[in-house]
């Protein structure tokens, strides 16, 4: 492949030197083929600013020309704004009417053209303008909110450095294949999805996940396309491609949800044909009826035209999609992703929120709680105290050899009090119990009190009420016992407790979702009783089903739902019915499950319970947001309509507040995209 030399830093580097960079000491070649997108030289938005231009200069012109006594120049004056200002407006009232609709764009084509007819022909044009100005703004604040995603592409850089026999290359990111192992240097943003193979580093995950701290990263651990390695230099191993990374799903899923339209959006779309049709039917009825009565054809037509314009339903129609399409946009942006206005118009409504405990309200990684060593493993006597050995070393020596996450546990709280594990011989497992071995030179057994019960074990009053009482606490606890060569037992050394560690913001979490008006909360695991209990008692939920199968989980949150809305919280592939169930599914995490990912209606990007808040104030935001603008729009119109109905109202003022009104609502709509939950 042909290349050429380039600035390895180019971001920081362009605005020192060219593209081809001679002066830079860092430099990496690349594929020079890979240029800047260009765009359109004309896109549909420009033409559309144009045109609007263009009416707003010939109704200014037109304006003049008639002052000045010019009516020629003053009629091709508005006979271009009549063009510019109606031509879009005109090709989509044309489409509705082949397909058997009325829309609001020939509404306001028809009262422009009554307008000129009953010799108003600046008050038509004027119209236009403004119609065709508000469909701008409109289509501008709608833009801000797909803008807002589709800047998420710009986060993943276009080139990746890539270790290739020893050598380092650089391939178009689209080209690096799965299984490809790439090198970061501090301040890279970091392309793929893949798992760290040597290296530290800290990991800026703000951009897609919301994480306000940087997360530590050591060698097995993930990282995501669109993030940024802060200060370590590490290599990792590619294992999704470019176009099936987090980020390339984030993106998709936000661009779906865009298009499914909430409830609401729906039913205003589909009584916006009705409601046009019956606007038109009062416009007629208002220009016959008079005439009955004795009044002149222009007077009659005239407010007919006002009432026309006045009456058509702009801004309600574009209220509610102008407040989903920011609340969408605003939540991935900070790291929650609607799969459509629908489910955040659901979650508002929710009363009923399900979690599972695992990965959800706990880490799901235990952790060493308690070690408590019995009189001879403690340094009174016993061969242990000659050796030099402890409680601690001793069994994650033994359980170094084991792949149960309570072994990996004790094997790595042993690493972080910087303890050497001892050689082990002749280690054998029994699956659900416990497991032993020959450490240094003794024959160990660590397991459950059955197990120890098993060998015949004479376990004290006293030792067992403390093991009962690690236990009552939601604690697993793992017995350490010398045994004979014949595997007999011989003596208790002590036990190590471990549990699962409930989120630091689990508790702020459930009270949180308490203030937001959540009635009911519940936990659902499979899990035991004992450990689940105290769990959700720690936590702050008072409703507890623990030791479920999926299938139990699934019947559980049909029983919750038909009690009222429920929302089902959880994170892996046991949790995909229960998900697919509720009448809101949420996902945790961007490193959950894929399955639980495509599954649920909300995805949270990060594992932080606090995204979950501010899911549900948005949600509850948005509403309140939409029911403004609903409210906002139908008084306009209801005053507007009074106005020209029962006073004399000028048609001027009635397109300034018809068209006034949808700007308005389109504004209010585009505060979601920086609403921030303060609870």
């Amino acid at each position: 492949m042909k290349t050429e030399t380039v600035c390895s830093q180019y971001y920081q580097c362009a605005k020192k030197h060219s593209t081809v960079c001679s002066e830079c000491p860092d430099r990496i070649d690349i594929a020079p083929d890979r240029g800047v997108e260009k765009k359109p030289a004309l896109s549909g938005d420009r033409i559309e600013f144009f045109l609007m231009i263009g009416a707003g200069l010939g109704l200014a012109c037109g304006l003049l020309a008639g002052r000045f006594g010019m009516p020629v120049l003053a009629s091709v004056c508005y006979v271009l704004t009549y063009l510019s200002g109606g031509w879009k407006g005109s090709i989509k009232g044309l489409q509705s009417i082949r397909a058997g609709k009325v829309d609001v764009d020939l509404l306001m084509i028809l009262a422009a053209l009554g307008a000129a007819v009953v010799g108003a022909p600046f008050e038509g044009g004027m119209l236009l303008f403004l119609f065709s100005l508000s469909n701008v703004l409109q289509d501008h604040a709608l833009k801000r909110s797909r803008t807002a995603i589709r800047s998420l592409m710009q986060l993943r850089p276009s080139t990746v450095r890539c270790e290739v026999d020893g050598e380092i290359h650089t391939f178009p990111v689209e080209e690096v294949e799965v299984g490809m192992v790439v090198r970061l240097r501090p301040g890279d943003r970091i392309a793929l999805d893949g798992e760290i193979l040597s290296g530290e580093t800290t990991v800026d995950e703000s951009s897609l996940t919301g994480e306000s701290l940087p997360v530590l990263k050591l060698a097995g651990a993930t990282v995501f396309a669109g993030t940024i390695n802060q200060n370590g230099s590490v290599s990792y191993r590619v294992n999704r491609s470019a176009s099936d990374s987090t980020l390339a799903r984030i993106i998709a899923l936000v661009e779906e949800a865009q298009e499914e339209k909430a409830q609401t959006q729906r039913f205003l779309e589909k009584a916006e044909r009705y409601y046009a049709s019956s606007v038109i039917l009062l416009t007629l009825a208002l220009i016959a009826l008079p005439l009955l009565f004795g009044s002149s054809f222009g007077d009659s037509f005239y407010r007919a035209m006002t009432i026309l314009v006045v009456a058509s339903p702009c801004a309600l129609v574009i209220s509610t999609p102008a407040a989903f399409l920011a609340a969408i946009a605003g939540a991935a942006r900070k790291g929650v992703l609607f799969k459509g206005g629908v489910h955040m118009e659901r979650l508002a409504s929710v009363e009923t929120v399900a979690f599972d405990k695992t990965g959800t309200l706990t880490t799901g990684k235990p952790v060493v709680t308690d070690v408590v060593p019995c009189p001879p493993c403690s340094g009174t006597s016993g061969d242990l105290l000659r050796r030099g050995l402890d409680l601690l070393q001793l069994t994650a020596s033994l359980e170094s050899h084991s792949e149960h996450p309570i072994a990996r546990a004790i094997e790595s709280h042993c690493m972080e009090k910087r303890c050497s594990l001892l050689q082990v011989d002749g280690f054998q497992s029994y699956p659900g119990k416990g497991a032993e071995a020959t450490v240094a030179g003794m024959r160990v057994l660590a397991g459950t009190m059955g197990l120890m019960t098993e060998r015949g074990a004479t376990i004290e009053s006293s030792h067992r009420t403390a093991i009962e009482g690690l236990l009552g606490e939601g604690k697993t606890v793992v017995v350490v016992a010398e045994i004979e060569a014949d595997g007999a037992y011989r003596r208790l050394l002590g036990w190590i407790a471990v549990a699962d560690q409930v989120r630091e913001d689990a508790i702020e979490a459930v009270r949180g979702l308490k203030r937001l008006g959540i009635r009911r909360l519940v936990m659902l695991t499979g899990d035991n009783e004992k450990v689940a209990h105290e769990v959700a008692r720690r936590i702050g939920i008072d409703e507890v089903h623990a030791q479920l199968l999926p299938e139990a989980k699934l019947q559980i949150v049909r029983d919750l739902s038909s009690d009222g809305s429920t929302a089902m919280v959880g994170d892996g592939v046991n949790d995909a019915p229960a998900l697919a169930k509720a009448n809101v599914g949420i996902a945790m995490g961007a490193a959950g499950s894929d399955v639980a990912m495509e599954t649920a209606d909300v995805v949270l990007m990060s594992s932080r319970l606090t995204h979950l808040l501010n899911a549900f104030a948005l949600a509850k935001k948005c509403r309140v947001v939409v029911a403004q603008n609903l409210i906002f729009a139908l008084g306009v119109i209801i005053v507007l309509v009074s106005f020209a109905l029962l006073g004399d109202l000028p048609l001027p003022l009635g397109v300034v507040g018809h068209e006034g009104s949808t700007v308005l609502v389109c504004l209010n709509g585009l505060r979601l995209l920086a609403f921030k939950h303060r609870g």
